[in-house]
């Protein structure tokens, strides 16, 4: 008799249990249409703002993109130059870091697979101007114009080692 009458009391505590649980008002779940329509909105004005200012300097990233690239080259040159103790001469070019060099001085320590997966071309896909005597070295681009000389993004880029 105890045990079922603990049952019942168990039941019982339960369902009194069940009726003290509220249900949530509807209207505070969630986010209003307006709340969602504002939050596109602002999404749409600094998307707009970007775009404009990006897309509005091309340029301007393709000649930082051409010194980025100079960087890397100098730093293939420096490495060329330590384990062959010349640069590359102008002869053999900016090809020399890709395909070893065939022309005197042929280098004794080229390094496997070469120093630059691929021969380097600007931002604007024209080959970079490059002069040697094997012991420093002149990196250009001619900019946008593809001319000697210029300003703003038709300015030359340099690099020297």
């Amino acid at each position: 008799m105890r045990i079922v009458l603990k049952q019942f009391s168990d039941i019982a505590l339960l369902r009194q249990i069940s009726k003290r649980r509220t249900i949530p008002n509807r209207g505070e779940s969630g986010f209003t249409l307006l709340e969602m329509m504002i939050v596109l909105v602002i999404i749409a004005v600094i998307a707009g703002l970007i775009t404009v200012n990006v897309m509005g300097r091309p340029d301007e990233a393709k000649a930082t993109t051409t010194k980025s690239n100079i960087s890397s080259m100098i730093g293939a040159l420096k490495m060329y130059r330590l384990d062959n103790g010349a640069y590359p001469t102008s002869e053999q070019g900016l090809k020399a870091l890709v395909e070893k060099p065939t022309t005197p001085p042929v280098p004794g320590s080229w390094a496997q697979g070469g120093y630059l997966s691929a021969p380097p071309l600007d931002a604007w896909q024209k080959p970079y101007e490059y002069h040697s005597d094997g012991m420093s070295f002149t990196i250009r681009s001619l900019g946008r114009d593809g001319k000697l000389g210029g300003e703003g993004v038709d300015a030359d880029i340099d690099g020297k080692g």
